[in-house]
C-alpha cells in the first residue's frame, strides 16, 4: 500500500524514468516500513522466542525421560495416565 502511494505520488514527476520511479518508490516504502512496522515486527519475534523455548524445554524433558531420570519421567506418565 505504501509502495503505492509513493509511485503514485512519483507518477507525475516529469523527467524520470519508469524504473528510476519503481526503484525510488521501493527504497522509500521499504525504508518506511522498517520503521513503522517496528512495534509488529517486535511481538512476533517475542512470540517465537516464546514459542522455541517452550519447545526446547520439551525437548529436554523427553530426553531426560528416554535417558531414564527418574524426575522427568514422571511427567510423561502422567500425561499417558490423562490421555488413557
Amino acid at each position: 500500500m505504501l509502495f503505492l502511494a509513493v509511485f503514485a505520488a512519483l507518477w507525475f514527476v516529469p523527467n524520470l524514468s519508469m524504473l528510476l520511479k519503481l526503484m525510488i518508490a521501493i527504497l522509500v516504502s521499504a525504508a518506511a516500513s522498517y520503521f513503522l512496522l517496528r512495534n509488529l515486527r517486535d511481538d512476533v519475534a517475542a512470540q517465537v522466542e516464546g514459542v522455541v523455548d517452550r519447545r526446547k524445554a520439551e525437548k529436554d524433558r523427553l530426553r531426560a525421560a528416554l535417558a531414564g531420570e527418574d524426575e522427568a519421567a514422571a511427567p510423561v506418565e502422567e500425561v499417558h495416565k490423562t490421555q488413557a
